[in-house]
């Protein structure tokens, strides 16, 4: 006798009645790592419980997860009690959580935070040494996978903003043992090129280990030597990595890295139309301004009168010019004096002025002026000078001075 076909509604309902007649699943205690931890605006959370073997899905109700006096996040050890249930719609399984006690905290993160803490101190944070974004550039380099909806959100939202700019693709693995050297050849492949204005890395969301990759200390130094200004775009807005700390901007998603390496072009458009606007009004201003001060000028007794301004100059002129007659006489009667002055001293001092009053001054016949009669002997020829002439005499006798004979 031929079974007849179960419905997969009918399937996974059996399956789930199976599961809650068991009285260890109806009570279980499970010790993991959470991963791809969700708080969802209902209040409900979801996350994942791994070790390093295996994974199990569980979601905690809003009504359970009041009494937690701590945040979840990912990462984090914890013990989950609860009862393992089939979500019906997807067929699939999971931890429904009723209690949740803290159990330290996952490898990795330990792991993360140990390097996080290391790079920081070697200033590979610093925001002194990030590079400014070139919001206008011509060719973007981008290192993801080619098959990811990352690429296609970062190249929809690139070419929807400015479809006059260059995308070029690295591809590489994202996660797995390969992921890390791809990441580091493909910023090293664009700080070869010399036309790459911006790099973006990344991928989307995931847990703590599927964005491992971008927690390696390679990767955050290749970032930090890299001459061409970096875009993280890793996972979802909740998600850190040790990339976004290096890299010189992190944006939240992949959409929002191509948000973030280029300008809206229609916002570009409306900007350059509304300074063009703010230009023109300014030279009509200007020139109404100039108008205004033109027509003032044409109103001006300047330019209704303006032999009035000449006779103005004119007088100033003549009047100018009398004290320059003035100083100019002033100066040469000052001149004057001084000259007078040291005419009468040189003429007090002119050997000649003392003949007039009715002296005599002799010379011998070398022309030397004869101060003293012991400079003389009988018989010499001497030639003594009047005011109105010279008279040749010679001595016949010489008569001295009491004192000065008999000295």
């Amino acid at each position: 006798m031929e079974l007849k076909p179960l419905r997969v509604s009918e399937l996974n309902s059996y399956i789930k009645k199976v599961l809650g007649s068991d009285p260890i699943l109806n009570s279980i205690k499970i010790e993991g790592e959470i991963s791809n931890f969700k708080h969802h605006y209902s209040g409900h959370m979801y996350f994942t419980l791994k070790d390093e073997k295996s994974r199990i899905k569980c979601v905690m109700f809003n009504g359970d997860n009041r009494s937690i006096d701590f945040s979840l996040e990912d990462g984090m050890k914890i013990v989950a009690e609860g009862y393992v249930s089939v979500y019906e719609r997807d067929g699939c399984y999971q931890l429904y959580v009723k209690n949740i006690k803290k159990d330290g905290v996952g490898d990795l993160y330990i792991k993360y935070e140990k390097l996080k803490k290391q790079l920081e101190q070697e200033g590979l944070f610093n925001e002194i040494n990030k590079k400014s974004i070139n919001k206008y550039p011509k060719r973007i380099g981008v290192v993801t996978s080619s098959t990811g909806a990352a690429v296609r959100d970062i190249i929809n939202v690139i070419t929807r903003r400015n479809p006059t700019v260059d995308i070029l693709i690295y591809s590489v693995h994202v996660q797995g043992i390969y992921a890390k050297n791809e990441i580091c050849k493909g910023i090293n492949h664009f700080n070869n090129r010399e036309d790459i204005d911006t790099i973006i890395i990344g991928r989307g969301g995931g847990s703590i280990e599927e964005l491992w990759s971008f927690n390696e200390e390679e990767v955050a130094r290749e970032i930090y030597n890299s001459k061409i200004p970096i875009i993280s775009a890793v996972g979802h807005e909740t998600d850190f990595t040790i990339v976004d700390f290096v890299s010189d901007l992190r944006a939240p998603t992949p959409s929002a890295a191509g948000e973030l390496a280029v300008e809206d072009i229609e916002f570009m458009k409306e900007r350059l139309t509304n300074v063009n606007g703010l230009l023109i009004d300014s030279m009509n201003r200007l020139i109404q301004n100039q108008k205004e001060i033109l027509y003032s000028y044409r109103r001006s007794r300047l330019f209704t009168e303006p032999i009035y301004y000449i006779n103005q100059y004119k007088q100033r002129l003549d009047f100018q010019f009398k004290e320059l007659i003035t100083a100019k006489n002033t100066l040469l009667n000052n001149k004057k004096n001084k000259l007078e002055n040291v005419r009468d001293k040189l003429t007090g001092l002119n050997p000649l002025s003392i003949l007039e009053r009715g002296f005599t001054y002799v010379e011998d016949n070398s022309k030397t002026i004869v101060k003293s009669v012991l400079n003389i002997n009988e018989g010499n020829e001497l030639l003594i000078h009047f005011k109105d002439g010279n008279v040749k005499a010679i001595v016949s006798e010489i008569q001295k001075k009491e004192e000065d004979y008999n000295g």
